[in-house]
């Protein structure tokens, strides 16, 4: 275990039982989770390689009974760590030996839709997916779509900042999030932004968005919903090298056109994939691009003509376009699938960088030196639109000190994108993985006016502790 962990408070440890019959005053039997089997659920999120049973896990259903929680939480001592679904790729819902997981899988109703103003309020505990479902009979959706869509909340959305592959035209959740209520660690229920646009006063919105559950915990959210456009075509173009591809997504950029989608793919991404989704992806080539358009039959055809013209110096030895329905499915399933497709043949670390896009040729180029260094393998499939790179650090856990290899690898990937004028995520969030890598990015001052927000919010650092930042150097302000 390289990521290390706060001893925890053995004060606490000593009153769990105590702790335990006090949450049970305070939401039914059925909400609280005590027993070490079934604690053992929640030891862990979408970053397996770490993980602790908590001291208890609560499942309120309302936002009343957060507050409760909160309260009697801050009075005596006990760590919060808030908990969507536990898709989080960075630890970021890793529990401690003395904290509880507070859960809002079950506040998962959609309570208002405005169609008119185009907002909807809903609980937490929806999944991302559930909005967009919830108002397609009016031709309606919700922007963001995280490839854990169909599982991941909208809690974690908005503690991660969550984007997915559409995020290029449509942003990530803080350009579609307008309002929230918010539980503060003393049980205070506040409500930040609202049904409109821009709220007066401080972006707390802004600030709430991404904070990774250290600020309080969100019960609910209003966001923006779109109108569906009349229509949408994907298109593949494969390359002959990683470096026509990447300069491929530059000069699409650089032309002002932006697709809602642009996707790229290496030669191990395609192949794990293909093997799995067989969504026709080409097999010879050494990167591929998904570029996706939407609007009218006119517009989709004129766009797609101005991108194949764009592609055509970079010498695609594929260019596919869409014909039907059924092949844009498959083309999407292939992509959708990539994380799971690739778990079939290799353990892996995902890691989540972002890069200017002119340095995409060379970024690439440079994650398949420092990966083989190591002696493993890397597939890539990421976001090219906007630079946010996945690579996938594929290693066999059944070898000794290779999980610790392929940590070393990612570490020295997001080294690189900083290195470039990048930053050290883009939708995945901090946690605990990249917590140690902070001073890469920001410098003693930066951290501290950061700490110091934090402090504002939650004084005694009971709020989802060991995320974000480096554990020297930690005050309460």
């Amino acid at each position: 275990m390289t990521i290390a962990f706060p001893k925890p408070d053995e004060a606490v440890l000593a009153r769990r039982k105590e702790i335990v019959e006090g949450l049970g005053r305070l939401v039914a039997s059925e909400a609280l989770i005590v027993s070490e089997d079934e604690r053992r659920a929640f030891e862990t999120d979408g970053l397996t390689s770490y993980r602790q049973i908590p001291l208890a896990v609560v499942l309120p259903s309302t936002t009343e009974e957060v507050s409760a929680i909160m309260r009697f939480c801050n009075e005596h001592g006990v760590k919060v760590v808030p908990r969507g679904a536990g898709t989080s790729l960075c630890g970021g819902a890793i529990p401690q030996a003395d904290a509880i997981v507070l859960g809002v899988a079950k506040m998962n109703r959609v309570l208002d839709v405005n169609f008119e103003g185009r907002t909807a309020r809903v609980q937490s505990g929806i999944t991302n997916l559930g909005i967009s479902q919830a108002v397609a009979h009016e031709g309606f959706f919700y922007a963001p779509d995280p490839s854990s869509q169909l599982a991941c909340t909208i809690a974690g959305n908005i503690a991660m900042n969550s984007g997915g592959a559409h995020c290029l035209k449509y942003g990530v959740t803080t350009n579609n999030l307008l309002g929230v209520t918010m539980v503060l660690l003393d049980g205070t229920v506040v409500e930040i932004g609202g049904d409109h646009l821009d709220a007066a006063g401080y972006d707390l919105l802004g600030l709430v968005c991404g904070s990774e559950g250290q600020l309080g915990v969100v019960t609910e959210a209003v966001v923006r919903i779109l109108r569906a456009a009349e229509g949408a075509r994907p298109a593949l173009f494969g390359f002959g090298s990683v470096e026509a591809a990447g300069a491929c997504v530059a000069a699409i950029i650089g032309a002002g056109i932006i697709p809602v989608a642009l996707e790229y793919m290496d030669k191990p991404a395609i192949q794990i994939c293909e093997a799995f989704a067989h969504a026709g992806y080409p097999l010879d080539v050494e990167a591929m691009l998904i570029v996706e358009v939407e609007g009218s039959d006119a517009e989709i055809d004129d766009m797609l003509r101005r991108i194949v013209t764009i592609a055509e110096p970079f010498k695609p030895k594929t260019m596919k376009v869409s014909q039907s329905e059924a092949e844009s499915a498959a083309i999407w399933k292939g992509r959708k699938s990539a994380f799971g497709a690739t778990g079939r043949v290799a353990d892996y670390i995902c890691m989540d960088g972002t890069i200017p896009t002119g340095q995409l040729p060379y970024v690439l180029n440079r994650i398949d030196e420092i990966v083989k260094s190591y002696g493993l393998g890397v597939a890539n499939v990421f976001h090219a639109g906007d630079g946010n790179l996945h690579p996938l650090v594929m290693f066999n856990t059944n070898k000794p000190g290779e999980m610790e290899k392929a940590e070393k690898a990612g570490e020295d990937i997001l080294k690189l994108c900083v290195e470039v004028g990048g930053c050290l995520t883009g939708e995945h969030g901090v946690g605990i993985e990249k917590r140690d890598l902070m001073t890469c990015q920001f410098n003693a001052t930066d951290l501290e006016q950061q700490m110091r927000v934090r402090g504002v919010f939650d004084p005694r650092w009971l709020l989802n502790p060991a995320k974000v930042f480096p554990l020297e150097g930690r005050f309460a302000a």
